[in-house]
This record gives C-alpha cells, structure tokens and sequence, in this order.
C-alpha cells in the first residue's frame, strides 16, 4: 500500500501534467490579441512555463527514488522532459492549425534550465538557513 501512495503522490502529477500538455496541443491554434508579437510572446512564455513545471514535477519525482544520485536527478528529468518535448510538437504536425516547430523545444529547454536554477538557488538558500 505504502509502494501504492507513493508512485500516486510522486508519479501521477507529472503524468497528469503530460496528459494536460497533450490535450492543449491537440487544440485548435487560437490568437488572444491581434499583434502578432504580443501573442508569440505570451504563447512562448507559456511554452516556457509548461516545460519548467514539468521538470519540477519529473525532478521531484526522480528524488523520490532513493537509489539515484543527487547529481543525477535533473539530468533524468532533462531527458525526459525533452523527449516529451520533442514528441509533443511532432504530434502537433498532424494538428489542423498547429505547427511543430524545434524552436518551441527550445523554449521549453529554456523554462527548464530556468526551473533548474531557481531550484538549486532554493536548495542553496535551505542550506544556508
């Protein structure tokens, strides 16, 4: 029961993340203004802000496993996390409307290495309180 809790608590949320980010890929493309740039830049920060929480999920969830080093925990969720990626904007191209670019997997790179930082600066910060 106890192995049943934890994958539930660590496991799930990532997974339900994927699932959310599939299904707002699978959308139609919308606009929310009508200039271009300012729509490109909301819907890139929002590519950034979905990959950098998907990484803290993966991230959280690969320090559940006790037998990984410290080290190792990011680099997992990296792979991982790009893979998603990379397969989400493939799956954009049989989306009418979507497009899957390799600049939107650079975005998402890029929200990941931002959540990196801000979770070693946190974990510095913890250390020295």
């Amino acid at each position: 029961m106890r192995k049943l809790v934890h994958i539930f608590y660590y496991w799930f949320p990532p997974l339900l993340w994927m699932g959310m980010v599939f299904f707002m890929s699978s959308q139609v493309s919308i606009t929310i203004t009508k200039n271009a740039a300012t729509d490109f830049i909301t819907f890139k920060t929002l590519h950034m802000v979905e990959y950098a929480f998907l990484f803290f999920l993966f991230y959280r969830a690969f320090q559940s496993i006790k037998n990984i080093q410290n080290n190792l925990y990011g680099i997992f969720a990296f792979m991982v996390v790009i893979l998603y990626s990379i397969s989400d904007e493939f799956h954009q191209l049989f989306i009418p409307t979507r497009q899957g670019r390799l600049r939107d997997v650079l975005f998402d790179i890029a929200g990941m290495l931002v959540m990196y930082v801000i979770i070693r600066k946190v974990r510095l910060i913890k250390k020295l309180l």
